[in-house]
């Protein structure tokens, strides 16, 4: 499958959600990631591509906008190449946070994000991240949450996990495993 005119999305674009704010002042506007929407659509379902380069952003690793999942939806994420956590986190209606966790995944391995879950996805390999997902035509990500609390509920650094500290009280973080396959019926990702 040739991949061909991505959305591009830019340090910029996530300037707000990065640990290291002093790296940022000397940084430039670089292509940050690359989103291959649309590639193939079936029974209600989109296919999508995104790219992540390996590198660091000041000490922090490389890592996507994030954004939460409204309602029932879910979402389905493979790694192709590389290796990546998935973080995860849910709030409750006052936006605190119910749960967090991360999921590592490297190639084969796939991770499900459940319905009402905001997650981010880190590269914090040496080697570009590419991966696909399923989700729903009718899905919409919530970027909001995230963007208030200028990022999410923890950063992954060189040094390890760190504690956002704009949330009020953090869990624990526990890492669980990837999935080894891919479920046949993805039904469940419609909403």
């Amino acid at each position: 499958m040739e991949l061909k005119n991505p959305d591009i999305r830019y340090l910029y674009d996530i300037k707000d959600l990065l640990y290291d704010q002093e790296w940022l002042k000397g940084a430039d506007n670089f292509e940050l990631y690359y989103m291959y929407r649309n590639l193939k659509k079936e029974d209600g379902l989109r296919y999508d591509i995104t790219v992540i380069p390996a590198r660091m952003l000041g000490s922090e690793f490389t890592k996507t906008k994030g954004h939460y999942h409204p309602g029932n939806f879910g979402e389905l994420y493979t790694v192709l190449s590389g290796k990546a956590f998935y973080l995860m986190q849910k709030i409750d209606d006052n936006g605190n946070l119910q749960d967090i966790y991360a999921v590592e995944a490297q190639q084969g391995e796939s991770v499900i994000i459940p319905p009402k879950y905001g997650h981010i996805t880190i590269n914090h390999g040496q080697e570009e991240l590419k991966m696909a997902n399923w989700v729903s035509d009718d899905f919409q990500s919530i970027y909001e949450p995230i963007a208030e609390m200028r990022g999410g509920a923890y950063f992954l650094l060189e040094s390890g996990w760190v504690k956002n500290n704009n949330y009020k009280e953090i869990p624990e973080l526990r890492i669980e495993k990837a999935r080894t396959s891919i479920p046949e019926d993805l039904s469940f990702l419609k909403g």
